[in-house]
C-alpha cells in the first residue's frame, strides 16, 4: 500500500511540474528593439498575434530611458548601455503604442500584432 501511495505522490508531482512549467522558448516570438539617441529603433515593430513576444530591449545610450505603454499595460526602466526584457502577450491583433517616458518629445514607437 506504501508504494502505491509513494507512486501516487511522484504523479502528481510531475503533474504539478507540468502544469506551472514557464513557457517554452519554440512557443515565444523574440524582437529587439533600441534606444539611440533618444529614439526608439525601430518605430514599428510587427510581432506575430496570439504569440507570447519576448521584446528585448536594448539602451544604446549612456543615460537611462523608461519603456513605457498604456496599450501593453508594462513600465520598465533601461539603465544606460544597458538591455531588458519584456514579455508581452500572446496579443490580440492590433497596434499598441509605446514611448519613452523620460524622452516623451522624441522616444515614441508602436507594436503592430497581425
Amino acid at each position: 500500500m506504501n508504494r502505491c501511495l509513494a507512486s501516487l505522490g511522484v504523479a502528481v508531482s510531475f503533474a504539478v511540474i507540468g502544469a506551472t512549467a514557464p513557457v517554452r522558448a519554440a512557443d515565444e516570438h523574440e524582437v529587439h528593439l533600441a534606444i539611440r539617441n533618444h529614439k526608439f529603433e525601430p518605430e514599428t515593430l510587427t510581432v506575430p498575434a496570439g504569440v507570447r513576444i519576448k521584446l528585448m530591449v536594448e539602451n544604446q545610450d549612456p543615460t537611462p530611458e523608461e519603456f513605457e505603454s498604456a496599450d501593453l499595460n508594462r513600465e520598465k526602466v533601461v539603465v544606460g548601455k544597458g538591455t531588458i526584457a519584456v514579455y508581452l502577450g500572446p496579443l490580440d491583433a492590433g497596434k499598441y503604442h509605446f514611448f519613452g517616458d523620460f524622452h516623451q518629445e522624441t522616444a515614441q514607437g508602436d507594436l503592430i500584432a497581425q
